[in-house]
């Protein structure tokens, strides 16, 4: 495994981030293939037993029990400062509001059973709080040690700046990581989110690298729980199958020429990018063994560019 520093903070990082929104009670009735305590618990030891030490997490993730079963086997597994643990705020009551923060984090730390996370992420922009209201209510927490360092996630560009900014001009704590929708697929933070926070030193962390699974194999759909019931993934991407199932090929191509799998080449385009920590969510503990694979790819300029030359605009999808 390899390490890097996120952002301009003093945290140290994996290459890659295990997504735990694989992981919760299915009765929560947000996602029907989420493992259970024991499953969960189990994947989590094995990212740990590869050196993966990143786990991303939010409050809603099956009604908090994501942070739970999270928590737990963190306790069981490794000690607390070994890990790098970021969870989410915004899908709530109050959603990014002072009240709603100091909330919500507490909740979150309850459930986790620690007294801090390490990295605290917005989920998404809220448009019904004044930006300042946010930054300083975040600050705050920073202040109070129960939380080490600010992400941000999905949003237009001048919005996460637009936050930026008002941390700085307020002595305020500055986020120093993205989690913004990104993969082959889907590309239109290349515009203007991913310079932003490249001039900014703020450490991407995509969500979705492998889009849904369609970059991992050559099948579109499978006849999995998640395939067939992932309604978001589903909005996502099936509208431009036709267009993108192209790139899709080529990705295969490339696993051929390195003697890869596709997943492999999918992450390390993402590597070749600028990407600090692509989120992997899994089920089987198989793809983590082969996401790590990827870190040992360097693909060439042309290998690059042929990925890259099929793409076509897409509609913003995860800003909104």
């Amino acid at each position: 495994m390899e390490y890097t520093k996120l952002g301009n903070s003093d945290l140290e990082v994996s290459r890659l981030c295990v997504g735990c929104m694989s992981f919760g009670d299915a009765a929560s009735h947000m996602h029907a293939w989420t493992l259970n305590a024991e499953e969960s618990e189990a994947l989590i030891k094995q990212a740990l037993d590869l050196g993966i030490n990143f786990f991303d997490t939010a409050n809603i993730y099956s009604n908090g029990t994501s942070e739970e079963y999270l928590g737990r086997a963190i306790r069981n597994h490794v000690a607390r400062d070994q890990v790098v643990v970021a969870t989410k705020v915004h899908f709530n009551e109050g959603k990014l509001s002072r009240k709603a923060i100091l909330r919500e984090i507490d909740g979150s730390l309850q459930r986790l059973g620690t007294d801090y996370v390490d990295l605290y992420i917005i989920h998404r922009f809220d448009y019904s709080t004044p930006i300042e209201e946010t930054m300083e209510a975040l600050d705050s927490l920073v202040k109070a040690g129960k939380v080490r360092a600010l992400g941000a996630s999905a949003m237009y560009g001048y919005q996460f700046n637009n936050m930026q900014i008002a941390a700085e001009r307020n002595g305020w704590t500055s986020f120093v990581s993205m989690q913004n929708h990104y993969n082959l697929l889907y590309r239109e933070d290349e515009r203007e989110m991913i310079p932003i926070c490249k001039q900014q030193n703020v450490s991407l962390t995509p969500y979705s690298p492998l889009a849904a699974g369609r970059l991992s194999r050559l099948e579109w759909t499978t006849d999995t729980a998640r395939s067939k019931t992932d309604k978001t993934a589903i909005s996502k991407y099936d509208s431009t199958q036709q267009t993108d199932y192209n790139i899709v090929l080529r990705v295969n191509e490339l696993a051929e020429k390195y003697n890869a799998t596709m997943t492999q080449i999918s992450l390390a385009w993402q590597f070749a990018k600028g990407v600090t920590s692509p989120i992997i969510g899994a089920t089987k503990a198989k793809y983590f063994n082969d996401a790590v694979g990827a870190l040992q790819i360097k693909l060439e300029e042309g290998d690059i560019s042929y990925l890259e030359e099929l793409y076509v605009p897409h509609k913003i999808v995860g800003a909104i």
